[in-house]
């Protein structure tokens, strides 16, 4: 089925990224000042726009605040990127891989990876108008159907129609700073797509995983408009939040998600 099929061999190639990347599904203190991008070569011009990508995730990430994307002065720091760097390296995408003509060299994509001044982008941050997020980051427990066509699923940390979700699950943990945890299948205890409700029964399973809060997924596919349709409940000290928008692929969907309960915590209004 499309979007869940995957063969052996790319799922194994993933998972190899995904632990050499350190995009784990646990509860681990966020790296606020750190982020990466993907780039073609390493020249000048190209890694100055992967700096740019790298500091919008981070500033949006230490703020908490997604409503930080279109500002324009947002745009002029990402010029300024190279400004409030301390450290970066790249991974080779295609290590392994033997090099082949011309794309085994300017042109092979790499992994860029950034760290940044904590002190200069805390004052970058401030001239945006914003303050770091620095009140505790939940680990979020995550229950999230997904639906296409006439099968649902929930997803899970073992399932294995889950593989590329989690994935980019992962990626949008380390993007917006907060930690996460799915369920395992045999927590799920009967939990189908048609039965995700806020409630007692989630509230248990969320503590059971290790989670402080328990946020709620629904993306339904629509051949309509070719986009996932998302869905996010989400309960803090008593007061319920729902949000939904359509998505271009599921990673923009669980963005969305992540974000939105960000803003909220950080205390920057309701998401849209």
């Amino acid at each position: 089925m499309v979007g869940f099929a995957m063969t052996r061999l790319f799922a194994a190639a993933l998972l190899a990224v995904l632990l050499w990347r350190g995009l784990a599904l646990a509860a681990e203190p966020p790296a606020l000042y750190e982020a990466q991008a993907i780039v073609t070569g390493q020249e000048a011009a190209e890694r100055a726009r992967g700096l740019g990508l790298c500091l919008a995730d981070v500033l949006i990430k230490l703020s908490g605040d997604p409503g930080l994307v279109g500002d324009p002065r947002l745009a002029d720091w990402q010029q300024r990127a190279a400004e409030l760097v301390a450290s970066y390296r790249y991974h080779d995408r295609m290590e392994g891989i033997p090099i082949h003509d011309e794309q085994g060299t300017r042109e092979r994509p790499y992994d860029l990876l950034v760290g940044f001044d904590p002190a200069k982008t805390d004052s970058a941050l401030r001239s945006l108008g914003r303050q770091p997020w620095t009140g505790p980051r939940p680990t979020l427990a995550l229950f999230i159907g997904m639906k296409l066509a006439d099968q649902a699923i929930v997803l899970t940390e073992d399932g294995d129609r889950d593989f590329a979700p989690r994935l980019a699950l992962a990626d949008a943990s380390g993007r917006r700073g907060l930690p996460i945890r799915l369920p395992k299948t045999a927590q799920l205890a009967g939990v189908t797509y048609d039965r995700l409700a806020a409630g007692p029964v989630l509230d248990r399973m969320a503590a059971a995983m290790g989670g402080d809060l328990a946020l709620i997924g629904r993306l339904i596919w629509s051949d309509a408009s070719l986009s996932w349709q998302a869905e996010w409940d989400f309960v803090w000290q008593g007061t319920a939040h729902r949000w939904q928008r359509p998505a271009e692929n599921f990673d923009a969907g669980f963005r969305q998600g992540l974000e939105g309960v960000a803003q909220i915590l950080s205390g920057h209004g309701e998401p849209r």
